[in-house]
C-alpha cells in the first residue's frame, strides 16, 4: 500500500499524506516508471487556472511546486490529481503487477498517491492544458493498478480514456441493475439516464455506457451551444439539454423536460463547483445519483438531499471498477462518437 513511503505524517496512507518519500530506488514488490506524460484531472486544471488568471508560466510553476513539496501532485485545493503514462524501468521481483520492464503503461491510481519527481522542469508544458508532457520518475505499489498501452492507439488518446475510464464502468453497473430489476418485476417502464457534462471526457464515455447497459432514453446536459452541437454530432444521447449545472432549478427542468419524467440515474461529470443540489433535484425519488467530479462537495450533496426530502442512493465514483481500462478502450474503439469527441479534445490540447 506505499506506507513505507509516507514521510509525513506518520501511520496515514499514501493519499492522504502530506509529504512521500521519492527515492528512485524499489523495494521488491514496487515498479518505477520513467514518466512521459502526466493528466492533470479536469477539476485541479480548472482551479490552477482560475487562480492564475489563465496565467500558464504560474500554473507552470505551482504544479512543480506541489510536486517538489509533496513528492507527490495533489492540488491542495481540490485535493485531486490525475494520472500518468510513461515507460517501466524496473519491476521489482515480488511485483504483483506483472509489469517488465520498456512496456508503456498509464497508472489508474490517482497522482494524489504515486510518488513523482520531474526532472525537467516540465519545460515542455505550455500550461494551457491537462495533458502534461514532461520527464522524471514515479513509483507503483504492489496495490497500485496499471494498465499495458494499446500500440494501436495513440498514447495521448489511450491517456485521455484511460484518465476517466472508472466513470462509464460504474454508469454501466448501476444501469444494468435497474435494467434488470425491472425486468424481473415485469415493469415495462424504461430506464431514464442523465448525464451532466455529457460532452467532456467522462461525460460521453458515461453516455455510451448507460446506452450499452439498457438505458431506453438518455439526456446529455451541457452549458454552452458549442458543445451542445458537438455532442448532438456525436449521437451519443437521445436528447442533449443546454443548462446551467449550478442553477437546481434549471437544471431539473432541463432534464425532466428532456426525458419526460426525472432521471432514475444522475450522473455527474462537470469539474466546476456547486452541481450537487440540482443533480439530485433531477432524480427521480428511489433513483441513484453518481457523482464522479473532483469539485464535488459531498457534505453539500448529502445535506441538499435531506433539505429536499429527496429519496435518492448518492454514489461516489472512485474510479476503480474490475475491467474499467478494457471497457472504456472498448466504447472507443467501438463508438465513433466517443471517439470524434476525445480525438476533437486531444488536438485542441
Amino acid at each position: 500500500m506505499g506506507l513505507h513511503r509516507v514521510v509525513q505524517p506518520a501511520g496515514v496512507l499514501p493519499q492522504a499524506a502530506w509529504r512521500l518519500d521519492t527515492s528512485a530506488v524499489i523495494a521488491p514488490n514496487e515498479v518505477r516508471i520513467r514518466v512521459q506524460r502526466l493528466n492533470l484531472d479536469a477539476a485541479s486544471f480548472r482551479q490552477l487556472s482560475e487562480k492564475h488568471g489563465g496565467d500558464s508560466d504560474a500554473v507552470r510553476a505551482e504544479v512543480l511546486e506541489i510536486i517538489s513539496t509533496r513528492g507527490k501532485m495533489q492540488n491542495p485545493v481540490t485535493g485531486s490529481g490525475g494520472m500518468l503514462i510513461g515507460t517501466v524501468e524496473e519491476a521489482g521481483r515480488r511485483s504483483p503487477l506483472g509489469l517488465r520492464a520498456g512496456q508503456r503503461v498509464a497508472t489508474l491510481v490517482s497522482l494524489t498517491l504515486t510518488p513523482l519527481v520531474i526532472t525537467d522542469g516540465l519545460a515542455r508544458w505550455d500550461g494551457r492544458s491537462e495533458q502534461v508532457p514532461c520527464d522524471g520518475w514515479a513509483i507503483l505499489f504492489a496495490r497500485s493498478i496499471a494498465a499495458v498501452l494499446p500500440e494501436d492507439e495513440d498514447p495521448q488518446l489511450s491517456l485521455a480514456v484511460l484518465d476517466v475510464c472508472g466513470a462509464p464502468a460504474l454508469t454501466a453497473r448501476v444501469v444494468s441493475r435497474y435494467v434488470e430489476d425491472r425486468r424481473r418485476a415485469g415493469d415495462p417502464s424504461p430506464v431514464r439516464v442523465a448525464v451532466i457534462g455529457g460532452a467532456g471526457k467522462s461525460g460521453s464515455l458515461s453516455l455510451a455506457a448507460a446506452r450499452r447497459a439498457g438505458a431506453a432514453r438518455t439526456v446529455g446536459v451541457v452549458p454552452v451551444a458549442a458543445e451542445r452541437d458537438a455532442l448532438t454530432a456525436a449521437g451519443l444521447a437521445s436528447v442533449v439539454a443546454l443548462a446551467d449545472a449550478r442553477d437546481p432549478v434549471g437544471l431539473s427542468t432541463a432534464v425532466t423536460t428532456a426525458l419526460g419524467a426525472p432521471a432514475d440515474v444522475t450522473v455527474v461529470c462537470v469539474d466546476v463547483p456547486g452541481c450537487e443540489h440540482g443533480a439530485v433535484l433531477a432524480t427521480a425519488d428511489g433513483g441513484t445519483v453518481i457523482f464522479f467530479s473532483m469539485a464535488t462537495s459531498f457534505s453539500a450533496a448529502a445535506l441538499g438531499a435531506e433539505g429536499l426530502a429527496a429519496d435518492v442512493t448518492m454514489l461516489v465514483g472512485n474510479g476503480y471498477v474490475p475491467g474499467h481500462a478494457e471497457l472504456a478502450l472498448g466504447l472507443l474503439r467501438a463508438e465513433p462518437g466517443v471517439r470524434q469527441l476525445f480525438a476533437a479534445r486531444v488536438a485542441a490540447d
